[in-house]
Order: structure tokens, then sequence, then C-alpha cells
């Protein structure tokens, strides 16, 4: 009889070398990009050594800026930003005053 291990990972995110979730769907994404505008480059006819050069030094940025956002941030911490963002700093109410009152006013009228 086979035995099989149990997938202790259910419902975790994804970890690949400490980057997890979407740092790693960054990281990938944007080595493909210094990849594609390297072929691009060679493609026009910009030196080949200019090109190798720019595309390790972007990629070296890439990989670096990954993981100090990783690090500092944690798995979260990118969409708590982008929601810290979109929720407003304060409620903006731009209703009269007397507008204000009258909605009440009826408001207790209907109670009673």
């Amino acid at each position: 009889m086979k035995v099989f291990n149990i997938n202790k990972g259910v419902g975790r995110s994804v970890e690949f070398k400490g980057l997890k979730a979407q740092y790693l769907f960054i990281f990938a994404a944007g080595l493909l990009g210094v990849l594609i505008l390297v072929m691009i480059m060679y493609m026009i006819g910009i030196n080949p050594y200019v090109c190798l050069i720019l595309g390790g030094s972007g990629s070296s940025v890439l990989i670096w800026q990954t993981f100090s956002l990783n690090g500092k941030y944690g798995e979260h911490g990118l969409m708590k930003i982008a929601s810290k963002k979109r929720h407003p700093r304060f409620i903006v109410s731009q209703k009269r005053i007397y507008r204000l009152l009258k909605s009440r006013l009826n408001f207790k009228s209907k109670i009673s």
C-alpha cells in the first residue's frame, strides 16, 4: 500500500525563497518586463553590452526593492496601504443645517 504525504500548506499563501503572496507576482512580472525591455533594445540595435548592463542593473534593483518591500510591509501590507489610500480621512456633509434639522423633525413626528 502506498503512503501519501499530507499537504500541510492548505490555506496558506504562496511562498518562494521568502517572497510571499503579491510580492512573488510583482517579482515575476518585473523580471519578465526587464527581459522584454532588453530584447526590444537588442532588436532595435543598441550595443549588446549596454543591453546587458541595463538588464542586469534593472533586475538587481527590482530584486532589491521587492525583497525590501516584503520585509518592510509583510504579507498583506501592500493591500493595507492601498486600502488606507482609498479610505477618506473625514466625512463631509454638504447638506445645509436647515435640511438636516428638517429631516430630524420629520423623523421624530413619524415616530410619535
